[in-house]
């Protein structure tokens, strides 16, 4: 089945700065990339479906969607969208009687490293409107805005006026008082509640950045979660903040943005400075390591766009499941016989994630 054309589409190749980010990760050439992803439903029984991630709709200064394509035996298989969200997913079915279910989606994109002028707050007409203010502040199920998350955020940003002022303080308070927790399966859920009140603030990427955002959104700064996956090595030395190989099934990594009126969405990444302090070789690096500084630096305003953006969305109800809802849609999901499988677990699950850069 190919249900939607790839777009002619060029690439190229983004200078590496010197290490550590010596340079200002400015926006320079797109690069072009394909990822495909495999899945097979094993000792399948009933009726079996998947559900696989697609990525972000649309076009901005950083990233543009070029489209997807996908084959298999499926009975049905189509692009459907979260109303609430706009997550978009491809969702495939097959009967009862199918054998060896399985199915093959590439998708393909062009992104470029995003950085956001900080120096001139307030100069520009970014905007928000009320009721997109409500809503980027407003709680999910994993993400609450009152109570401990509140008390919290209104210390960490204590003296603090503006949007920026206010964000700037809750990236360094995260940064300063998480760690990484390597024994958190996949990405972490985000519990963000539970952790304050355990006053355990390890985690992984799906945690630290929503805790981040759960901060800002409580003191009334526009926030959210963008869920991805890293698709080719770091441009900049970091081994810890890129695709190690083209196999990336486990690459899936979330990231966090915050609004500042004047200048837009600005891209940070504090649960991504917790983890070259672990795993940058040679590992627990000290805070005032040169590559801590400098990726602390970096990631409040920047992103290097070795990663593929699929979706902002929270609290997901797969479509035609009976399962429960999800806190995010950053892997593939599938169920056989109403049972979900552990989408945590490609090997056992069977899915595969590939990617490669096209070249122009």
């Amino acid at each position: 089945m190919d249900r939607r054309a790839f777009l002619a589409t060029t690439a190229a190749g983004a200078a590496a700065a010197s290490l550590p980010w010596g340079g200002a990760l400015a926006q320079g050439g797109w690069r072009s990339f394909e990822v495909t992803t495999r899945v097979e439903i094993q000792r399948p029984s009933g009726v079996s479906r998947a559900w696989i991630p697609l990525p972000l709709a649309g076009a901005s200064d950083w990233h543009r969607d070029h489209g997807d394509s996908w084959s298999g035996n499926a009975a049905r298989a189509e692009v459907m969208r979260d109303p609430k969200y706009g997550v978009e997913m491809l969702y495939v079915e097959w009967p009862a009687a199918q054998g060896a279910p399985h199915i093959e989606v590439t998708s393909r994109f062009a992104t470029r490293d995003r950085a956001v002028d900080l120096s001139r707050p307030g100069s520009g007409v970014a905007r928000l409107s009320d009721a997109e203010v409500r809503f980027f502040t407003a709680p999910t199920e994993l993400i609450p805005t009152d109570g401990i998350v509140r008390d919290t955020a209104e210390s960490a940003a204590k003296g603090s006026r503006t949007d920026l002022q206010k964000a700037r303080a809750i990236y360094e308070w995260v940064v300063d008082n998480s760690f990484r927790d390597p024994q958190v399966r996949g990405c972490g859920w985000g519990d963000i509640k539970a952790m304050l009140e355990a006053k355990n603030l390890g985690g992984k990427c799906g945690d630290l950045n929503a805790l981040f955002v759960g901060l800002a959104r409580s003191v009334g700064v526009p926030a959210r979660d963008v869920y991805g996956i890293r698709v080719a090595p770091s441009a900049h030395g970091y081994q810890s903040l890129g695709a190690g190989s083209p196999v990336i099934s486990k690459a899936q990594h979330c990231r966090a943005e915050f609004f500042a009126a004047g200048i837009g969405w600005v891209p940070v990444d504090p649960a991504d400075v917790r983890k070259v302090v672990l795993e940058e070789p040679p590992g627990n690096l000290a805070m005032g390591d040169p590559k801590v500084v400098a990726a602390r630096k970096r990631l409040f305003g920047s992103w290097e766009m070795n990663w593929l953006a699929y979706n902002t969305g929270h609290d997901l109800a797969l479509p035609h499941s009976r399962g429960p809802k999800l806190p995010y849609l950053m892997y593939p999901n599938g169920e056989t016989g109403g049972e979900r499988l552990d989408q945590l677990e490609p090997d056992a699950f069977r899915y595969a994630i590939t990617a490669r850069e096209l070249k122009a």
